[in-house]
């Protein structure tokens, strides 16, 4: 229902009693049929349904979603494509059938583009022999859990827009994020805390220019109470939380309940839904005052758990702290986390950076899988790990300034790991090419992986849209198709 909609069934008592007569009619005809059975279907509404009474369509595979979002496009010749081409091809300049037609960042000039071979090594793992970079040895043990997709490919070229488009379907501000589609269609879990949480990281040594802009996690042309909610890595994960001085916890509560009427009031008069997020973000805000410093007390988590993360998990704002806090939001309801961590962007200090970031990334991206193995949350939460796009087989700077090599932005192929609900463990799909720079098998573009996400909580991507001004919009666009073949 559009705000003027809801305008007119607010204002209007015959709208109002004309549409709802049929629906009490059939709530009292339950109730003397079966009381129980309508105790149990209104307390499964309450806790799956959102603004959008028709969904899920179906039954979901996937609950809960964590994305580990690795801002500035890891390389995915150097840690999960193997080519050993690139070895052999050294400082020779790339074919240009490659490069006919294609398009990267300023940075880079088609008239000067050796090959890189890769900078790492590579061994095969798990039962069906994954090829992972020796830079990503925990990733490379859990091999038998993830599913790798190997043909991603994206529209955009630079950083921002590229995120915009993985993390919304639009290259262009101002669309509702993944994480705010699933709240509006699919509802809370829990009262305590937001249904959609957001979480970042940042390695302040890798010289990387990466900004977390608000509209990643935004909610668009959705109602605001659908945005993400930003935890931050400091003293207090949200701010504005705790009461002032000589203000008690029954003071409080008395206070929002006038507030809240108050609130009830201009809501009923004018209708506006941006009131309706105003008495939810109150309401939310008290029940954080007592669930989130209780989220973030690690001291009962046990010793070995916290060695699981590595050494950088009790490091509030860290990678590894982000992941434990992760598994604990979504222990207690949060139904989608979105880590964004920044510093994967090595135009020149790829010989040093890359390694960093995978020392900062790879123990808690995999401790977080065995973690929600072992609790048997896996079975109902998709975990998801990547980039925007990938990066450059060729390189970008000079052969013979090795402190100084580097890799562009690279649309055209990439990788992606997902593990958990839904997806089949241990199996790679798509293919590129010998140098790792155009998908050959089984391309997968990121509004079919969006699709594919949809699916697997439940959502039809064609039929879940939202009408904003005269036209229905979806995550997918108007493109997309759901992956089926990597489907359990």
């Amino acid at each position: 229902m559009n705000p003027i909609e809801e305008n007119y069934a607010n204002m209007t008592r015959r709208s109002f009693f004309s549409k709802t007569a049929l629906g009490i009619g059939g709530l009292a005809l339950g109730s003397l049929l079966n009381p129980s059975l309508l105790s149990a279907a209104t307390k499964k509404m309450g806790s799956l349904a959102g603004d959008n009474f028709g969904v899920p369509h179906f039954v979901p595979k996937a609950k809960r979603v964590i994305h580990l979002f690795q801002n500035g496009a890891p390389s995915h010749v150097e840690l999960f494509d193997y080519k050993p081409k690139l070895r052999t091809w050294h400082g020779k300049q790339t074919p240009s059938e490659l490069l006919k037609g294609k398009k990267f960042s300023t940075m880079s000039s088609q008239s000067n583009t050796p090959i890189l071979g890769n900078i790492t090594e590579f061994k095969q793992h798990g039962k069906n022999g994954t090829w992972v970079s020796d830079f990503m040895p925990h990733t490379a043990a859990i091999a038998d859990e993830l599913c790798f997709i190997k043909s991603m490919h994206t529209d955009h070229v630079n950083h921002a827009p590229a995120i915009t488009f993985f993390l919304t379907g639009s290259g262009l501000p101002g669309r509702p994020s993944t994480g705010s589609w699933l709240s509006y269609g699919l509802g809370k879990m829990t009262d305590n805390l937001p249904a959609f949480v957001v979480l970042t990281s940042l390695d302040k040594q890798a010289n990387c220019g990466q900004l977390f802009y608000d509209y990643y996690w935004g909610s668009g042309f959705l109602p605001s109470k659908y945005q993400g909610v930003k935890f931050r890595g400091a003293k207090d994960p949200v701010l504005y939380l705790k009461d002032p001085n000589g203000m008690s916890r029954e003071m409080r509560r008395t206070f929002l309940n006038g507030v809240e009427e108050l609130n009830q009031m201009n809501l009923k008069e004018y209708g506006d839904p941006e009131i309706q997020t105003r008495i939810a973000q109150y309401e939310m805000a008290y029940q954080m005052q007592v669930s989130v410093p209780e989220l973030t007390d690690f001291s009962d988590e046990p010793q070995h758990i916290l060695d699981m993360y590595g050494p950088n998990v009790t490091k509030k704002g860290s990678f590894a702290y982000n992941c434990l806090m992760s598994r604990r939001l979504i222990e207690r309801g949060t139904r989608f986390v979105q880590l964004m961590h920044a510093g994967w962007d090595q135009h020149t200090n790829l010989n040093t950076q890359l390694k960093k970031q995978c020392e900062d990334t790879d123990q808690p991206s995999a401790a977080l899988v065995k973690d929600l193995k072992q609790r048997g949350l896996l079975d109902d939460t998709l975990v998801i790990w990547g980039g925007e796009f990938g990066r450059t087989p060729f390189l970008q700077g000079s052969i013979d300034d090795k402190a100084h090599w580097g890799r562009d932005h690279h649309p055209y192929a990439f990788t992606t790991w997902m593990a958990g609900a839904g997806v089949k463990p241990g199996m790679s799909y798509g293919k590129t090419d010998d140098f790792g720079f155009n998908v050959v098998e089984n391309p997968v573009h990121v509004h079919d992986f969006q699709a594919t996400l949809m699916h697997l909580m439940g959502i039809d991507h064609e039929k879940f849209t939202f009408k904003h001004q005269g036209r229905r919009f979806r995550l997918t666009d108007v493109h997309g198709n759901v992956i089926k073949d990597i489907l359990s």
